[in-house]
């Protein structure tokens, strides 16, 4: 309970970087890693790692020679993440989603997402999908868990196949998959 109450603390604090004021659901971090391949040696990036809820399940779901490259601009999140999730599996980076092209220099694979596309202006969104997408392997998702459905087009302008779905027990919580076809 002690860990709760800290983790809501923490989230209301920064809600412009983290755009949550609560971790994701158990039902959204199982769902969000569905189309994540457990193949041997591929490379996943995920973008906002919180108190690393969703990295842990995505390490769950990836093979033992596979990578994850994690991005966060929270350094005390980062920090807590290194702490309580010893994988040598886990590159954190203390660095925005902006970032991936300076950091990972390797085909991806897939990339789960948790950052506030919502407080990001149109451009900074934009560049953020394009980059990702340039990095991704054909027929990999990227998927993204928002509180609202309204900035799915955005990913729609970029991506080749684009679905939502919400979490029924919480009509607020949405995760898009998105899908870069064979090129």
């Amino acid at each position: 309970m002690k860990q709760k109450l800290k983790t809501a603390l923490a989230f209301a604090k920064n809600i412009f970087e983290t755009g949550a004021i609560s971790e994701t659901s158990r039902d959204a971090e199982i769902a969000i890693c569905k189309h994540l391949s457990n193949a041997p040696n591929k490379v996943f990036v995920e973008f906002g790692i919180g108190h690393g809820n969703i990295t842990q399940e995505i390490l769950n779901s990836i093979s033992k020679t596979s990578k994850l490259y994690a991005f966060e601009v929270n350094k005390d999140f980062c920090d807590h993440v290194k702490e309580t999730i010893p994988d040598e599996r886990l590159i954190v980076i203390n660095e925005g989603a902006e970032k991936i092209k300076e950091f990972v220099k390797e085909p991806v694979n897939g990339v789960v997402s948790s950052i506030p596309f919502s407080f990001f202006s149109k451009e900074k969104a934009f560049a953020i999908l394009q980059d990702a997408y340039d990095l991704m392997e054909d027929n990999a998702y990227f998927n993204q868990v928002l509180y609202t459905k309204f900035n799915f087009k955005k990913f729609q302008k970029v991506f080749d196949d684009c679905k939502m779905s919400s979490n029924k027990k919480l009509l607020t919580e949405y995760i898009y998959y998105c899908k870069k076809s064979k090129s």
